[in-house]
């Protein structure tokens, strides 16, 4: 990135140390955005360079009786762009709640990213100090190392309920950091209003779509606004 860019971020960063709520004044959204436009443009040009973006992710078998459903290549790949520049812009770690493909794909993206997958399905041990054992129905019950370690938290609720999205609610309050964390949210349509209560998240034009189509309409939800991006961002209420 430029000095003239880095000059601008910490500008941002300096006005943005408070204690308000995870929101952007308008100067430091400024310049998230023009640091994500620049990290999205070096992207694109890294996978015109070479053919590793071409490259199809391998992934390991769903297993239904854990309500797993791998979300498709260009779903995961806008995902995982958008927080490979949120990670640049706030010099965090990622957490990644029950969703697995967003971490596989993250890795391929930039595998010098740190990111923490927390997940049920202990086949997902294979990544090492990476993984974290997780069981939605204990929302808390995780290493204290990981309490309010991550100013990026992507979450992907199992269920479509309302029980479910309340605890994975309050593994994401534990694991955000204090001052303006980033949260991104894949969920039904459904859950839209459950989920701006709880989270105060509001959904992107963007439409997650899974491998094996689901009848459920999925959103991608996120607490900030993320401009042009991911199709715009819809806040309500």
């Amino acid at each position: 990135m430029s000095a003239k860019g880095e000059e601008r971020l910490s500008a941002a960063a300096k006005d943005g140390d408070d204690d308000d709520p995870p929101f952007l004044s308008s100067r430091a959204l400024e310049a998230l955005r023009e640091f994500l436009s620049e990290q999205q443009g070096s992207a694109r040009e890294e996978e015109e360079d070479g053919d590793g973006g071409s490259e199809e992710v391998r992934l390991l078998a769903e297993d239904w009786r854990l309500s797993q459903f791998w979300y498709d290549r260009e779903t995961a790949a806008t995902v995982a762009e958008e927080i490979r520049g949120l990670c640049a812009f706030t010099s965090s770690a990622v957490a990644c709640v029950a969703c697995p493909t967003i971490y596989v794909y993250l890795k391929k993206i930039d595998p010098t990213i740190p990111v923490q997958l927390l997940e049920y399905d202990k086949r997902f041990e294979q990544y090492g100090s990476d993984f974290t054992f997780y069981d939605y129905n204990q929302p808390e019950e995780l290493p204290s190392t990981l309490k309010h370690a991550y100013k990026v938290v992507v979450a992907d609720p199992p269920y479509l309920s309302k029980e479910c999205l309340e605890k994975i609610a309050q593994t994401i309050s534990f694991l955000v950091h204090p001052k303006k964390p980033y949260i991104l949210l894949l969920t039904g349509e459904v859950q839209q209003e459950r989920a701006a209560e709880l989270l105060d998240v509001y959904p992107c034009g963007f439409r997650p779509q899974h491998s094996n189509k689901l009848g459920n309409e999925f959103r991608l939800y996120t607490n900030y606004d993320p401009g042009g991006r991911l199709g715009g961002w819809k806040q309500s209420g």
